[in-house]
């Protein structure tokens, strides 16, 4: 990654303004702000129909704004679409690639595409196929690869031309936890190379591990923005977090945590935990212990914690993570929502 001075010593490999997309009576886009300094990672952060994909649509050329501004690696998407595209790579949320072709074909298709030329589109097949670890399955087709393979070979195809930004839309979506940690390996080293990139994730240790700056979209608009420390500051306090042994407990747990709450319990009922945010972290703590032991509670574990991601989430959106990212919907425990 460029030392700060470099980063601070050029414009934004990615800036928006004022971005705005509308779709009739429905404004998807309302008002985007966006920079990515060269060599960085960015998150966009958001629940289901946040305007995260729209947004890296415009800025990716595929739909033109209603209003605002935006460059990429220097260029006006909406002045000069085509050199825009000559200068960024896309991977979008299912892998696009040709299942009747090979892995090799594929990229060499690409390669011909970007007019790189008979020689070079077969070298840079080549190297990528090696990059990805995918040099076993070069002369297999397509449709043959696992989930992982296929998204793995879609990032490979987005970086062919050798972009020095990268756009990916939800690049792990149903992708096993091991090729998840796989994917996310390889865009560390990507970004270690110099090169710039601007994610949309819904899984918030995807924004933890990889980006220097984290954007929380919500309907249509940027709500926080900053690192994921940063990010945590703002929630502020800390939580009291118990788990206990019985579903009857839960409740029981959730009503004494209820109590001395600051702020939305959490309740996640198949683990058997609760959280509150609480203020005097120490005291509130032996509180709920002494509350608990008089109701005939005796938790399995109890503890005081800092804020996670999950708990950012849940206090700017209003939804906890796994709901948005299609999880269980939450339920109320006695007027607690959890």
């Amino acid at each position: 990654m460029a030392p700060v001075e470099e980063l601070t010593a050029q414009p934004p490999a990615v800036q928006a303004r004022g971005l705005v997309k509308r779709y009739g009576d429905v404004t998807a886009v309302a008002g985007v702000d966006l920079a990515v300094p060269t060599g960085t990672v960015l998150a966009l952060l958001g629940p289901n129909g946040a305007g995260k994909t729209t947004t890296v649509r415009m800025l990716t050329t595929l739909l033109v704004p209603d209003g605002g501004s935006a460059t990429v690696a220097g260029v006006d998407v909406v002045a000069d679409p085509r050199e825009v595209r000559r200068r960024i790579g896309l991977s979008g949320q299912y892998a696009a690639v040709d299942e009747n072709l090979t892995g090799f074909e594929n990229l060499d298709m690409v390669g011909r595409l970007y007019h790189l030329g008979r020689k070079r589109s077969r070298e840079r097949a080549w190297e990528l196929l090696e990059q990805f670890d995918l040099t076993d399955a070069a002369k297999r087709v397509a449709k043959t690869y696992s989930g992982g393979m296929r998204r793995r070979l879609d990032l490979a195809g987005a970086l062919v031309a050798e972009p020095p930004v990268l756009f990916l839309d939800e690049p792990t979506t149903g992708l096993d936890p091991r090729s998840r940690n796989d994917m996310w390996d390889l865009l560390t080293r990507m970004v270690g190379g110099g090169t710039t990139l601007l994610l949309t994730t819904q899984y918030l240790e995807e924004a933890e591990r990889l980006a220097d700056d984290i954007v929380v979209i919500d309907h249509g608009r940027v709500i926080a923005r900053g690192t994921a420390d940063d990010l945590k500051t703002q929630v502020g306090g800390q939580r009291v977090e118990v788990v206990v042994g019985s579903d009857a407990d839960v409740d029981t747990a959730a009503a004494v945590l209820h109590e001395v709450a600051v702020g939305e319990l959490q309740v996640e009922r198949r683990a058997r935990r609760v959280t509150a945010p609480v203020t005097s972290g120490t005291r509130v703590l032996v509180e709920v212990l002494q509350r608990l032991g008089d109701v005939g509670v005796v938790p399995l574990d109890a503890g005081l914690r800092r804020p996670t991601l999950d708990d950012v989430f849940l206090t700017l959106t209003g939804k906890p993570a796994d709901e948005v990212a299609g999880g269980e919907p939450a339920r109320t425990v006695q007027g607690v929502r959890s």
